[in-house]
Order: C-alpha cells, then structure tokens, then sequence
C-alpha cells in the first residue's frame, strides 16, 4: 500500500532582465516565444504541447526522456494583466501519477535598466515524489533559461 503524504512549501524567486516588462510579459505570452524557452532539456523532446493564454485558458506540455517517465505540466491561467502579472495553477504528472499541485505568480516590475521578475510559487507536493527544493531548482533553471533566450533575442535585434 502507498504511504499517502503532503508537503507544502512556498518559494520566491527573483531576477532583473535588461528588457522592458513588455519583452519579459511577451515570452510568456507569445507562444512560439515561450516554447523557445520554457521546456525540459534538448534531448527529451517534446510529444504533445497546448497553449492557450487567456483567463481560464489552459497550457499542457507533455514529453519526456526517450522510453523514460513521461512528465505533464497541465496549467489554468487564474489572471492575466498585460506587462504586469501572470498567476496559473498548475500540477505535475510524472507518467499517471500526479506528484504536485502548485499556484505560480509572476510580477513583472520596471527597474533601472529593466524588468525585475518575482516568482512566488506556492505548492503541495504530493507523496514524496518531488519537493520544494527539487521544484525551485528546476524553476531557477527555467529563469535562466528565460534570461538566455532574451539576450539571444536582443543580440538578433
């Protein structure tokens, strides 16, 4: 029989991007531009993906390691005000077993020279399949890769 369990965790994660908040709110929103950055590492590939951003709209990505453990993010966008915030719901599935269930909030703010970015997600991780600090690494990393492609993009401008 599986142990049932649920831990919480709340994290908030920031970072300045050389870009106006309409750059930062655009790579969220574009869906060619976030595919560009917001995805798992090069070799796993991607079998399905959905993207529909709007309030009540619905993302899903869905791949995975070849012959390996198929991981879905299914999200609902909660509130959109353009250039300035994002909040989704969101859980995680790791093959049919939800492992996660989190709400992530995006704050777009002008700063000097930019846009600061602060992440708040909050999460109940589920079974002892994934944790608040696994999460937040995985999370930095998508930032930076964020951060990445918006250089890249500048540079190609």
């Amino acid at each position: 029989m599986t142990t049932r369990s649920v831990t919480h965790a709340t994290f908030t994660l920031r970072r300045t991007y050389p870009v106006s908040a309409r750059r930062v709110f655009s790579a969220f929103a574009d869906p060619r531009r976030k595919a560009a950055w917001f995805n798992g590492p090069e070799e796993w590939g991607s079998d399905e993906h959905s993207f529909d951003f709007r309030v009540g709209g619905r993302e899903m990505s869905r791949g995975g390691p070849p012959g390996g453990t198929v991981h879905t993010f299914n999200a609902i966008y909660q509130d959109i005000v353009e250039n300035e915030r994002i909040i989704y719901s969101y859980d995680m599935h790791l093959d049919d077993t939800r492992i996660s269930v989190s709400v992530a909030t995006f704050e777009l703010r002008p700063v000097d020279g930019g846009t600061e970015l602060v992440l708040t997600e909050q999460g109940a991780f589920l079974d002892g399949y994934d944790d608040a600090g696994s999460r937040e690494q995985g999370t930095r990393d998508l930032l930076d890769a964020l951060g990445n492609y918006l250089a890249r993009e500048s540079a190609d401008a």
